[in-house]
């Protein structure tokens, strides 16, 4: 560890006690071995997380009021979004999938880089707030991470893969989704359903597919795993940053 993430960590320490991150630490010296092998492509693995790949999307009381919300806001959210597709579709753009670019699938960002992407509330009132009310102002939005609409379009599809870790969660806001579209996590398929959330631990080897006639698109939203503590999600959100910035990532 840097110096940094040392003060970092023995700040957090000194404010929560002296057990209060030991699972990020042991994270950092953990064996990729003792791992899922459906988690092995993944950076680090936090132990003590359920190995869990999907998640019933209201469990979890931290985060069933973000699922309720965004559930009970869609059909406004769908109506900004087609208007923001057919009349602003500059402001989406190829996503970019550690650092491989894929120009059939699109996004529109309302979060990035730690902070709101104010230049979007205009398209997107209805879900920029709603994520604002509920994940921002509540911190159970993970700043490492990111939120945006998600299109796929025809005949698109996500390589299976796994991403860098398993202490946040995903949720997808099924926006507008056709028939022939699919996710797969860990081996086990699941289709969208509009107007409702799928929650999965991304970590797991994942894919999905549109093999419809119109794009697909979910609101997705990077949320801290509700089994975190305040004191790991510090401790884990001043290790990220340090790794950024000594690679170049920041």
């Amino acid at each position: 560890m840097t110096p940094e993430i040392e003060a970092a960590f023995a700040a957090i320490r000194d404010e929560y006690g002296p057990g209060s991150i030991d699972r990020v630490e042991r994270m950092l010296d953990a064996n990729p071995r003792d791992r899922d092998p459906l988690q092995k492509q993944a950076k680090w693995i936090m132990p003590g997380i359920s190995r869990k790949p999907w998640h019933d999307r209201y469990e979890h009381p931290e985060i069933a009021p973000v699922v309720r919300a965004f559930e009970a806001g869609h059909a406004a959210i769908r109506e900004e979004l087609a208007e923001a597709w057919a009349e602003r579709r500059g402001r989406f753009s190829d996503y970019e999938h550690y650092l491989v670019r894929q120009e059939d699938w699109q996004a529109l960002y309302l979060y990035r880089a730690g902070k709101p992407v104010l230049e979007s509330e205009p398209l997107v009132p209805t879900a920029f707030r709603i994520l604002q009310e509920t994940a921002v102002d509540t911190e159970r939005i993970c700043p490492l991470l990111e939120s945006h609409f998600s299109t796929l379009l025809p005949g698109a599809a996500i390589a299976p893969h796994c991403d860098l870790w398993n202490f946040s969660i995903n949720l997808h806001l099924a926006v507008d989704i056709p028939e022939g579209c699919g996710i797969s996590v860990a081996g086990e398929s699941r289709r969208w359903t509009e107007g409702e959330c799928l929650l999965f631990d991304y970590s797991f080897e994942h894919e999905a597919w549109n093999h419809g006639d119109r794009p697909r698109t979910c609101l997705l939203v990077d949320l801290w795993h509700p089994e975190t503590t305040v004191p790991e999600r510090r401790a884990l959100t001043s290790l990220v940053t340090e790794v950024r910035r000594l690679t170049g990532e920041a």
